[in-house]
């Protein structure tokens, strides 16, 4: 997904032992498709690898419509998008041609420049469609960053999932609760997709120095303290963290790793070098990049 300017998503003080800080969305309206954006932010840049995070939807097209981000580019990062309801075409300067639907992971590399755009299938558009999810960014190593592209598709059916004590845990990236992820990521890091009954409790585990929770849907307590859909829970290292559905929920549980440094975000584009991101303006300005097979269009530099 390309990322457009947005407000700075703003930081809520609370008090609750481990967190260290929650994060509110801040919207942004697409024309009649809303995203929420909570990474970065100005108190947090970053939760492991991750760099970026933007809730998409849950709307619901008319007819005739659907999303249309036209193609642009990326350097120095791997995207991950997942959906809740929905479907969104796939295609890239790789030739790559894939469609991903609910419980589906695509994991894009950038690498040293790779161009994609993202669309609601055609076959979908007459009668009209939902849509609803998360775009993820992960920073790629500094030893990594100047990488071949690729891109890799895991069907839902690819992805481990366990049930226990009210709570579906499909583990997206990496591993946690036992569970061991296909998808092989640029660093060590976890990223989990968890749906919750009423009271249903989970604990997030201490594993991970850098870790987060984010309430895609309902509402959570911990230690007490109520935290509504939207809010992005960030904790301290060292302490399991119980967290239980003050109603029916959906949590992303993600962090990992610490960055192997400060990460410079401009746009799309994503890299530890300041004057390697001017050299991929200069590139995309000069239509350098290799193009999508097959589209004609494309996002100018903002």
């Amino acid at each position: 997904m390309s990322w457009q300017p947005a407000p700075e998503p703003a930081v809520e003080a609370r008090s609750c032992p481990g967190l260290e800080i929650v994060v509110a969305p801040r919207p942004r309206d697409l024309g009649g498709f809303e995203v929420r954006r909570l990474l970065p932010a100005a108190a947090r840049r970053s939760v492991g690898p991750f760099v970026f995070w933007d809730q998409m939807g849950p709307a619901t097209f008319p007819p005739g419509r659907g999303i249309d981000v036209r193609p642009h580019p990326h350097i120095g990062l791997a995207t991950i998008t997942y959906l809740f309801a929905g479907t969104i075409l796939h295609r890239d300067s790789l030739g790559s041609v894939q469609p991903i639907e609910p419980g589906a992971v695509n994991w894009m590399t950038a690498g040293r420049g790779i161009v994609h755009s993202e669309r609601t299938p055609p076959d979908l558009r007459p009668a009209g469609s939902p849509l609803a999810g998360i775009q993820a960014w992960v920073a790629l190593p500094r030893d990594q960053e100047e990488c071949a592209p690729a891109f890799v598709h895991h069907p839902a059916a690819s992805l481990p999932v366990i049930d226990h004590r009210g709570a579906t845990i499909r583990v997206l990236v990496g591993s946690l609760y036992g569970l061991q992820s296909p998808v092989v990521p640029a660093s060590p890091m976890f990223y989990v997709d968890a749906v919750l009954a009423a009271g249903a409790r989970l604990e997030l585990p201490a594993e991970h120095p850098e870790r987060a929770v984010h309430v895609a849907s309902g509402s959570l307590t911990v230690a007490g303290e109520r935290f509504e859909a939207g809010r992005l829970l960030v904790f301290r290292a060292g302490d399991t963290i119980p967290i239980t559905a003050a109603e029916p929920a959906r949590v992303m549980l993600l962090g990992g790793e610490p960055l192997d440094g400060p990460r410079i975000l401009w746009w799309n584009f994503v890299s530890s070098s300041r004057e390697r991101i001017e050299r991929a303006k200069a590139d995309w300005d000069a239509y350098r990049f290799a193009p999508v097979p097959d589209e004609t269009e494309r996002i100018p530099l903002p």
